[in-house]
């Protein structure tokens, strides 16, 4: 039972009870009825007044949602997996055995030097061709 439900069966309850308009508990009960009354309504008002922030709040919610979609998304429409993000390779060197690390600007170069035997290691890279999304550096 709600309260505005609740405060018309009290109402209903102490109109049923018949009292003496002029006695002193009347006016009392008649006092305390009123002011529950202003409270429900109070209630009912700043509920009103939440469900409009909730409702504003999801708003904002959904727009800075977009707003980060937006601006940290690095994901392209292409399926290519390209982002801003350098990815690191594993390369063994076939003269000293060695494993290295190399970023993956030192593989778009296409060759380095191996720190441990000076081996040049030559890189031959393959892309998709049917990749057009823009936003990768094989074209």
């Amino acid at each position: 039972m709600e309260t505005s439900e609740s405060l018309g069966y009290l109402k209903g309850l102490i109109d049923g009870l018949d009292l003496d308009p002029n006695k002193k508990e009347t006016k009392v009960f008649n006092a305390i009825i009123s002011v529950l009354e202003n409270l429900t309504e109070d209630i009912d008002d700043m509920t009103e007044g939440l469900e409009l922030v909730g409702e504003q709040i999801d708003a904002v919610d959904e727009d800075l949602a977009d707003l980060e979609d937006f601006v940290y998304d690095d994901d392209c429409d292409c399926g290519c997996d390209c982002d801003d993000e350098i990815e690191e390779f594993e390369v063994e060197c076939p003269t000293c055995g060695e494993q290295i690390t190399v970023d993956e600007d030192t593989v778009m170069e296409g060759k380095f030097e191996c720190p441990n035997c000076g081996e040049v290691l030559e890189f031959d890279i393959e892309y998709d061709d049917d990749c057009e999304c823009g936003c990768c550096d094989h074209e």
